[in-house]
């Protein structure tokens, strides 16, 4: 049985969300491509090192995952936090940090907002409706191309692969998503999510400009399935933080 990760930050933390997956060292973005386009994708960086990957929602506000600010079951200091924004490759982006005691997670999923300093950047866009089986979907992230040591293989440029949506209780994602629950399972189509990818966008597919955020990616067995949290469950508790 292939076991699955859900803990992504690859720095030497080990971090820890309130349904930890074990890790699995597995094929990463390989199958994915260099992406051209993805100017709401947000790198963040935990000591300056490449953690996790977010979106910008709002001029403040950047959605990403929850357990991306765990280590060892406890808060990650706001102080140790960055983001880049602005390029697709993240050393070219500029740097952003947490409005200190401004970030709030979801009691309902593994979903975290963090509200930093304007951002110039295109915001993207919320689905309204949720997802459904057969749908095609991109997910982009800075996270890991190799299939040994994620956090030596760390993409300094964004990513994407292809995945489509499966039933929820679709032996692929069994004990990780459930009809009613708040992720949606995937299958892989071209590439798949890894270490560092944790908290990116997964996006329709559509020409630029198009493209609604219908997903918080979370996890992924490395090798043929993933999971995201459903952006239209938790729209009303988006909205209503981001108008803070």
């Amino acid at each position: 049985m292939v076991r699955r990760l859900r803990v992504l930050l690859l720095t030497g933390l080990v971090l820890v969300a309130g349904s930890v997956m074990s890790s699995a060292p597995a094929s990463a973005v390989i199958g994915g491509k260099k992406s051209t386009y993805g100017p709401w994708a947000v790198r963040m960086l935990v000591d300056g090192k490449p953690a996790c990957t977010g979106t910008a929602v709002a001029r403040q506000w950047i959605l990403t995952a929850s357990h991306c600010f765990y280590e060892q079951a406890r808060p990650v200091a706001d102080r140790r936090i960055s983001f880049r924004v602005g390029n697709l490759d993240m050393r070219k982006g500029t740097t952003v940090r947490p409005i200190p005691r401004k970030r709030v997670g979801s009691a309902h999923a593994d979903m975290m907002l963090v509200k930093v300093p304007p951002m110039n950047v295109r915001t993207a866009r919320l689905a309204t409706v949720g997802v459904h089986r057969g749908q095609a979907v991109r997910q982009y992230g800075w996270g890991a191309t190799c299939t040994t040591d994620e956090s030596a293989c760390q993409s300094p440029v964004l990513k994407q692969s292809d995945l489509k949506v499966v039933r929820p209780n679709d032996p692929l994602c069994a004990g990780h998503t459930a009809p009613g629950g708040p992720d949606f399972c995937m299958k892989k189509v071209s590439g798949i999510p890894a270490g560092g990818d944790s908290g990116g966008p997964v996006m329709t597919v559509g020409p630029r400009g198009t493209e609604t955020l219908i997903g918080v990616f979370n996890g992924s067995d490395r090798e043929k399935s993933a999971e995201a949290g459903e952006v239209s469950q938790q729209l009303s508790w988006i909205r209503s933080v981001i108008r803070r």
